[in-house]
């Protein structure tokens, strides 16, 4: 009876918290989608060539206005590396469109206050500059141009099998001709498929946005503060701060939960007792989880991977742990932590207004989604048959032809999942 009433508290835990954070996901996600129809990664390849502050600066731009999913942004990140970009580049790129995205900071300011989202900006500008500085360093540029000829190989073997795509290398330019952004703002198309990104992104992280929350939910409700205490140290200064920054990563590796679905996660860490730095960089760590580790190795290699997660860690850690010592000055790091993380009724708000206005806006969306070929959209983007990801016909992160059809996956580990369903059936 006791563990039926607290997995009931658990479950309720996590639905105030999907509930007090839902428009902002709608919000932030419709962003990501718009962005996505409209910036092309054939604009996005031209700009990220080059190493140096600008390339870093241009690479970091990019991200932020890109999908915030840690799967879609690592394919992208090695779909850009393999096609020229320069490898630093390309994992800023990754960094920022994961960690200094809209959703991830409104989230973070509803569940835990406003102090998070500045300090995911502010932290997430000092981790880039710091990866910057320091993976051209410690990553050798060997085991880099062994990664590049890695790629470029599978890459030459995929097409020799009939498993590439003719366009891989293509630019993009929407009908009529016009690659202006101006131009693409007003073909009704591009709106459509705006909506598809939207929805398309929305049903590939179901899954880790509902892991989440339930996580989340049963960390709040079912794991008690002792066990926090135990793997996070309490009460010894400056040896707190260190010991959390560097714990806290290690829990994003085994937690399994990456995206926006480490938020709820992160605040029920606070509640129970992190510290804000130890926090900072536990959020920033979705880059590092078990299942991204193991696609980092399959494109780069055993090798360059562990230095990928050296490298990674350490620079998440100091972010974290310098945000702390530049904020806890300034009077920015909360003085109490929250009793709750989330309201346990609903009531008439101004969350529930939004709520309904914006549930309302994922509606329109939905249908101009499923009515894109009224308005001539869908001409250019397919469905990836595995994560559900919306993906652009002329630069997807992997093609399949079998039985005389062609699939589009946005990236060769759902390439790869999809063979795997093949040969078991």
């Amino acid at each position: 009876m006791g563990a039926l009433v607290t997995t009931g508290d658990s479950l309720r835990e996590a639905f105030f918290m999907c509930w007090e954070t839902l428009w902002a996901l709608v919000l932030g996600f419709g962003l990501s989608g718009a962005v996505q129809a409209f910036v092309s990664r054939g604009q996005m390849e031209r700009v990220m060539g080059r190493h140096g502050p600008g390339a870093l600066t241009r690479s970091s731009l990019l991200g932020v206005a890109s999908s915030s999913c840690s799967y879609a942004a690592s394919a992208l990140a090695k779909s850009l590396f393999q096609r020229g970009a320069d490898f630093t580049a390309a994992m800023v790129f990754m960094f920022a469109s994961t960690n200094l995205v809209v959703e991830l900071g409104i989230v973070l300011w509803l569940l835990i206050g406003w102090q998070f989202a500045l300090a995911e900006f502010a932290g997430g500008a000092i981790m880039i500059a710091l990866l910057g500085v320091l993976l051209r360093r410690l990553a050798p540029r060997g085991l880099v141009t062994a990664a590049r000829e890695r790629l470029e190989s599978r890459a030459e073997a995929a097409d020799h099998a009939g498993h590439g795509h003719e366009s891989h290398r293509a630019g993009w330019q929407g009908p009529g001709g016009s690659d202006s952004l101006s131009g693409r703002l007003r073909q009704p198309s591009r709106w459509a498929d705006a909506a598809g990104y939207t929805i398309c992104d929305l049903t590939m992280l179901r899954r880790e946005i509902i892991i989440g929350f339930v996580v989340a939910g049963f960390a709040t409700a079912a794991v008690p503060a002792a066990f926090w205490n135990a793997v996070f140290l309490h009460g010894h200064g400056a040896l707190t701060m260190i010991e959390n920054a560097i714990v806290g990563p290690f829990v994003a590796i085994i937690s399994f939960v990456c995206s926006v679905g480490n938020v709820p996660l992160a605040a029920a860490l606070w509640k129970d007792g992190i510290s804000f730095g130890g926090v900072v960089a536990f959020v920033f760590a979705d880059l590092i989880s078990l299942p991204l580790l193991f696609i980092y190795r399959k494109f780069y290699g055993g090798r360059l991977t562990l230095r990928l997660l050296g490298v990674f860690w350490l620079v998440m850690s100091v972010a974290g742990l310098l945000t702390e010592l530049i904020f806890t000055p300034a009077g920015l790091v909360p003085a109490t932590r929250p009793a709750v993380i989330a309201p346990d009724r609903l009531s008439w708000n101004y969350t529930t207004i939004l709520n309904i206005v914006f549930l309302v806006v994922l509606a329109g969306l939905y249908w101009l989604h499923r009515s894109k070929e009224r308005f001539g959209g869908g001409r250019d983007v397919a469905r990836d048959p595995v994560c559900g990801m919306q993906v652009d016909k002329r630069n997807p992160g992997a093609v399949l032809r079998a039985g005389g059809r062609t699939a589009y996956f946005c990236s060769e580990h759902c390439r790869d999942h999809a063979i795997a369903g093949l040969v078991r059936s």
